[in-house]
């Protein structure tokens, strides 16, 4: 009810409203986009080769691109590429001292850093064009002539590149995070292919009534879920020591640090989704009959008999590695420490300095585990669901998360334009 009453509060300001109907246009933009077809594929042999539903690298892919990917349309490669520049650029940060140094110099710093993430992601999409074009989708080719297949190259590197202008046009002109969005658009697409199976299947009497309820009450319940870890915070109290400058006191006053319990985001569930999809993503440039095809079906597959769990078990742990490994690239306990000491801050019962380093590192890991074993439970959960029910979960966990994750988010933002809006400078919200 708070959404639907903060949407309807931004609707009536008009400034808010123009920002909603142009970041809604893109996004109409953006489902356009994921309909045309690249030009030189044959369409009746691309619906052969998924015709059994898609092992590897196809789910994820699928999941960021609204199901463009199988279609081989412009917008296939989604914004993947970006993401995977935007996390290599992060990881470098923190190896390569200049780029630590670009980091820190404010807005030029950071222009800088986006442009140089701009060109990787560029590289990127040409890099991951070529492979699906020679590897992947390879048979579907009408033409295997050297033009055939730089025309499809630079058709999906252009979807790529027109998806990352998309997505800061939206971040300028529009409400939330522009990828952030396109991600989301792309996975809600997909809801009513969804829905409609499920019906099918209910007319066919596959499906029980009962089992229909049972699944949207535990949808229900994990969306509930998500919400709780993705809002969750410990706060670590801080205390700021007085101080006298000339005849005025400074200081003195009560705050908190945020440490959120899910500080990784979705990153881990993608990154381990990505490492065991792998091996199954050789299967199709060594031919689904080959042995090696079999063994990763069998052995290592969601779908496969007893790979299905040794799967769950190995995504699990893959995702609690993750966590811990985003959590301690993104939170810096010895930065955090250094600028309470320089501020004359200090958490209380705890000395400033190494002593509060360890208990930051204490406090972080405890909840770490806690967001590890969310993420894993809902990575997870669907998978089995889809075992050990007759029901097809296609909306997996991963989509709940980002879905879910990006909502909250743009409903942030736009509590954010209404405080900003009707800020009086003597009060808050009238």
């Amino acid at each position: 009810m708070r959404g639907l009453e903060t949407l309807a509060r931004a609707w009536k300001a008009p400034e808010i409203r123009a920002k909603m109907i142009f970041t809604m246009l893109m996004l109409v933009v953006f489902r356009i986009g994921s309909n045309i077809p690249v030009p030189g594929i044959n369409r009746e042999v691309l619906k052969e080769t998924f015709a059994n539903g898609g092992n590897g690298l196809i789910d994820l892919f699928n999941l960021f691109s609204g199901g463009a990917f199988a279609n081989m349309t412009i917008f296939a490669l989604s914004i993947t590429p970006y993401i995977t520049a935007s996390i290599i650029i992060q990881l470098l940060t923190i190896a390569i001292p200049s780029l630590e140094a670009m980091a820190k110099e404010g807005l030029e710093g950071r222009k800088k850093i986006a442009r140089i993430t701009r060109y990787l992601t560029v590289i990127l999409a040409v890099i991951q064009a070529i492979g699906v074009s020679l590897g992947m989708f390879r048979g579907a080719l009408i033409s295997n002539s050297i033009f055939s297949i730089i025309v499809i190259v630079l058709v999906l590197t252009a979807g790529t590149s027109f998806l990352m202008w998309l997505g800061e046009k939206i971040n300028e002109n529009g409400i939330g995070n522009g990828i952030s969005l396109i991600i989301f658009a792309g996975i809600v697409a997909r809801i009513p292919t969804g829905l409609h199976g499920l019906w099918l299947n209910v007319q066919e009497g596959t499906i029980s009534y009962v089992t229909i309820f049972l699944f949207v009450a535990f949808a229900i319940l994990v969306i509930v879920g998500i919400i709780e870890i993705q809002e969750g915070h410990r706060r670590i109290p801080v205390q700021y020591a007085k101080r006298v400058v000339g005849r005025k006191m400074y200081g003195g006053q009560s705050t908190h640090i945020p440490l959120k319990v899910n500080q990784a985001g979705v990153i881990p569930v993608i990154f381990a989704l990505s490492i065991l999809q792998f091996p199954l993503t050789i299967t199709y440039f060594t031919g689904k009959d080959s042995g090696f095809a079999l063994w990763v079906t069998k052995w290592l597959s969601p779908v496969g008999s007893p790979g299905v769990w040794l799967y769950a078990v190995f995504n699990v742990l893959l995702i609690i590695f993750f966590t811990y490994f985003y959590t301690a690239v993104s939170f810096n306990p010895v930065e955090v420490a250094d600028q309470l000491k320089a501020n004359g801050g200090f958490v209380p019962g705890i000395r400033p300095g190494n002593a509060t380093v360890e208990y930051l590192n204490r406090v972080m890991t405890r909840i770490t585990f806690v967001g590890a074993l969310f993420l894993a439970a809902v990575a997870t959960l669907p998978t089995l669901l889809t075992q050990l029910t007759p029901l097809n979960v296609s909306f997996g966990g991963t989509s709940l998360l980002i879905v879910v994750g990006v909502a909250l988010d743009s409903m942030k933002q736009l509590e954010q334009q209404l405080l900003m809006r009707n800020y009086s400078g003597s009060g808050f919200l009238k």
